[in-house]
């Protein structure tokens, strides 16, 4: 539908869009990644304050709005400044007078149920902290869920009506059958009756104005999950899988947000005032199926934010990738600009899984009547011949090994680089030469909860007090002997893994943990370990759930996720020397963390490719924010680094590797090389996964599309990839072929091989969005 009037701001961005009609019931408008879509918001929340200095505003926590957040703070800071004044006149934020924030009203969203006010990780501290005083909001005009203050019965606290932060919402509809459920259950009327109050106090400001979201990986808005009636209030309610998948890193892990209900603002109540603004925004290919689902669907409560058609001035601002199944995006993908090989591919591929037929035994026809085949050029059947040699080509230079390469694989996170690659990384080992290094970026302990430092802790303890770690006895350990013989740890790990060994596995783990207390806090003897890790427990076992953690006992978590990644490579030979832990700065365990910079997270990876000199760097190819914030900052700061280092000598011949893992995915069309994975690769991955990540066997913090495991969830995702390429080149390519490594085809990867000009150009478009960042 074209009917939409767009504001000055949103009249600027639509027509850098690219997108020329929008066909869709809510209209939205594309950015190029997550930092310009934070860019746009922000210039948009500011045109509609200037117009309703004293509206009602209602603004999301998470991650999400970082750059929102960011942008909004740095306009106002700059409005008069010549960078500020350059931004609002490109930008269609007309006129000099300054947006005044201090008389808006604000309603809190949502908050989990129940959780202490002044927990970091509430949505409460979150909104007081950056929208309260951040945005030098007036904080009478607030309407905010603060837990502590809800009232129970007899004037209890949460803590003592609920011991265990468990609400049973069945005792709205049973008999309580203690004096304790007697307690809850009136507690939960009570509640309820809160809910209402606060319904009706958003009520009478008029409802709200100008509403800014995310989109949860069910379609939520708001805490409104998949199956929210469309007249939905104020209301306390329970969560869906995907919803506590999503705020495991929150809370503290899974194990935490299952049992949490939450307070969420409902979908009437979003929609309340018919005048309002009310903006989705999304970022990323992960979210692609949710958006297209909301904006191309009738209203329904299988996709909640589809409600927001009711909203004349309803907007989704979404990146490009999130965008990429809307059928907007596929024709104008197809109709505009230079028609490309990549084009025919992904049309063939495409046609074949949708008429359920393989690519052989296509007919010209079937070709002729497709919406996007019909415009390739000189289209015949000799068309699909191309498309599969060329797919064909792909897989058979996934199989090549070439043994004088020197490769230095990347992960933002430890396990980023098994998920994305390990079968084909396994594949090149076996080379047996020793060119192949690993560089982890981050220290990645928010990964690592709290209950499993407790529990290892307490295993080590006990092995002290046995006497069974018997380096301590050593004169010089606590001087400099902790410092030697890290892989014999991994060693003894390993052979009693092998020899099914669990007490002796955990003592391995304990002989790593001891030699990290010792490098953190400097012990000098038995006495003070014992005592430091005394205090170490007794600090997890004060902290709530989800609390960050202080910075040694951060580094503690991260050297053990460090152990992990040495014992994963070590399988296939890996020295601990060529695994490295580079632990960049910016990763602070923050909601935001900062920006890279040159002298604290460039220049560790610089030193390490001028020592290195490698000639292939694989790396986790997420500019539009389809992951974690972490993938696309790790990004930013590894060309960086090339750059700086192709401004010293030549790195022509450098070649780059974009993989995906379980967090976002390429289509074939999209890459050059593909890599066949058999069934004991597969086997492999998930044994070593399970086995060496020790902290993340039970999947505290999982990705919604799989309640388990990552590495189930990646085997899941190679199976998808090579049932896409079965439907162009046939099963029996497979299952017929006179290659062992073909045949023995169980899932394929994807990656795309990059010349470093063309690696520099993409991460380019990402670095000019951040430009200007504070």
């Amino acid at each position: 539908m074209e009917n939409h009037i767009f504001s000055e701001v949103e009249n600027q961005f639509k027509s850098k869009s690219g997108v020329d009609k929008i066909n869709t019931s809510i209209p939205y408008i594309t950015v190029d990644n997550f930092p310009k879509l934070g860019f746009f918001t922000a210039l948009r929340f500011l045109e509609w304050v200037r117009e309703n200095p004293n509206g009602v505003i209602s603004l999301p926590t998470g991650k999400t709005p970082e750059y929102f957040i960011k942008w909004t703070k740095f306009i106002l800071e700059n409005w008069n400044t010549a960078k500020g004044k350059k931004i609002r006149n490109e930008y269609g934020l007309k006129g000099d007078k300054k947006p005044e924030l201090s008389n808006l009203h604000f309603v809190q969203i949502d908050e989990f149920y129940p959780v202490r006010s002044s927990q970091h990780n509430s949505f409460y501290y979150y909104v007081n902290e950056y929208y309260i005083k951040g945005f030098g909001l007036n904080p009478d005009n607030a309407l905010l869920i603060n837990s502590d203050e809800i009232p129970l019965v007899n004037g209890q606290h949460f803590s003592e009506v609920f011991p265990d932060s468990i609400v049973d919402t069945s005792l709205r509809y049973r008999e309580a059958k203690t004096k304790k459920e007697q307690e809850q259950q009136q507690s939960i009327f009570m509640i309820d009756d809160w809910c209402v109050d606060y319904e009706r106090k958003i009520r009478e400001k008029g409802g709200i104005g100008f509403f800014l979201g995310g989109i949860g990986p069910d379609g939520h808005i708001a805490f409104n999950t998949r199956g929210a009636d469309h007249f939905s209030t104020t209301r306390l309610t329970s969560t869906n899988f995907e919803t506590q998948a999503q705020a495991a890193g929150d809370l503290g892990g899974i194990e935490i947000s299952r049992n949490r209900l939450v307070i969420t603002i409902g979908l009437e109540t979003i929609t309340y005032n018919k005048d309002a603004v009310a903006i989705i925004f999304a970022a990323g290919e992960a979210k692609a199926e949710v958006i297209k689902n909301a904006l191309e669907s009738d209203p329904s409560v299988l996709y909640p934010a589809s409600i927001l058609n009711q909203l004349p001035n309803s907007r989704f601002y979404i990146t490009k990738s999130a965008g990429v199944l809307l059928n907007d995006s596929v024709n104008t993908y197809y109709t505009t600009g230079e028609w490309t090989p990549e084009k025919t591919e992904r049309a063939i591929i495409n046609l074949c899984r949708k008429i359920n037929k393989f690519g052989p035994k296509l007919e010209l026809e079937d070709l002729k009547q497709d919406a996007y085949c019909k415009l390739i050029p000189n289209l015949s059947l000799n068309t699909v011949k191309e498309v599969i040699a060329s797919i064909t080509q792909k897989i058979y230079k996934g199989l090549s090994n070439n043994s004088e390469e020197i490769y230095y694989h990347t992960g933002p996170h430890h396990d980023d680089i098994q998920l994305g690659l390990q079968p084909h990384v396994n594949r090149l080992l076996d080379n047996g030469k020793d060119n192949s290094h690993f560089a982890v970026l981050t220290s990645g302990f928010t990964a690592v909860t709290n209950k499993f430092i407790i529990d290892t802790l307490k295993d080590t303890r006990k092995f002290i007090e046995s006497g069974e770690i018997q380096m301590l006895s050593y004169s010089d350990f606590f001087e400099n002997g902790y410092k030697y013989k890290w892989d014999k740890d991994v060693y003894h790990f390993l052979m009693k893994l092998a020899s099914g060994e669990p007490q002796e596995r955990a003592r391995a783990l304990s002989h790593r943990i001891v030699r990290a207390i010792v490098d953190i806090w400097e012990v000098k003897s038995k006495e003070q370990l014992r005592n430091r890790i005394n205090a170490i427990l007794s600090n997890l076992q004060e902290s709530y759930d989800g609390q960050k953690n202080p910075v040694k006992i951060q580094k503690l978590k991260g050297m053990v996720r460090e152990f992990e990644e040495e014992l994963v490579w070590a399988h296939s030979g890996v020295t601990v020397n060529n695994v490295h832990h580079l632990r960049l700065g910016f990763y602070t365990g923050d909601i935001f963390t900062e920006q890279p910079n040159r002298e604290r997270d460039v220049a560790p990876i610089l030193d390490q490719l001028r020592q290195i000199k490698p000639s292939v760097i694989s790396l986790a190819l997420d500019p539009e924010g389809s992951g974690p914030d972490t993938h696309y900052k790790v990004l930013q700061a590894i060309a960086d680094a090339v750059k700086l280092w192709g401004e010293e000598e030549d790195i022509s011949n450098l070649k780059i590797w974009g993989y995906r893992n379980v967090w976002y995915r390429f289509h074939a069309a999209d890459v050059n090389v593909i890599v066949p994975v058999s069934m004991n690769a597969l086997n492999e991955l998930n044994t070593s996964f399970s086995n060496c990540y020790l902290s993340q066997v039970n999947a505290s913090f999982p990705s919604y599309m799989y309640d388990g495991k990552f590495s189930v969830l990646a085997q899941k995702i190679w199976s998808a990839q090579l049932e896409d390429v079965q439907y162009l080149l046939g099963k029996d390519y497979f299952y017929t072929n006179s290659n062992p490594k073909i045949r023995a085809s169980h899932g394929l990867i994807f990656f795309k091989e990059m010349s470093v000009a063309e690696f520099i150009s993409e991460a380019r478009e990402l670095e000019k969005s951040m430009e200007g960042m504070v």
